[in-house]
């Protein structure tokens, strides 16, 4: 987990996207906007029960989900409140880590958000026994 320099939006990939689970828990009412996005050179691997994304330089290997920008007032708390989700540690040690990382969306082209990656414990465990969702999103419910 890093201290953020500004208020970069999240990129969202499994329960944080619209209609997700998470999603309603600790992001509706807090967003500015959420547009369709692509993380390019990364992997999406089933949870069970939650997706992780893992850095993956393969060719064409992309992840769907949303670039999710929140209002500046509720900053603050959503981050947090994600970040406790995502069990997202100082140390680097928990379930998940939060870095930065170029997206695309159709409007804007790449930009700059968190994504919270698999962390290293698992990232190691998916890399070890692969449990890749090969179209790269987690709403296309027949790829897993």
């Amino acid at each position: 987990m890093s201290t953020p320099e500004q208020a970069l939006p999240f990129f969202v990939y499994g329960t944080l996207r619209s209609g997700g689970r998470n999603h309603a828990v600790h992001l509706a009412g807090r967003c500015a906007d959420v547009r369709p996005a692509v993380l390019e050179g990364a992997a999406l691997h089933e949870g069970p029960g939650f997706p992780y994304a893992v850095p993956d330089p393969a060719p064409g290997r992309r992840i769907l989900g949303e670039l999710v920008t929140v209002r500046p007032g509720a900053y603050a708390g959503a981050l947090e409140a994600l970040d406790r989700l995502e069990d997202c540690r100082a140390d680097g040690t928990g379930l998940y880590v939060r870095r930065r990382a170029a997206v695309r969306t159709a409007a804007e082209g790449l930009r700059e958000a968190w994504v919270y990656f698999a962390g290293p414990r698992a990232e190691a465990r998916l890399r070890e026994r692969p449990a890749l969702i090969e179209s790269g999103d987690w709403a296309d419910e027949t790829a897993r």
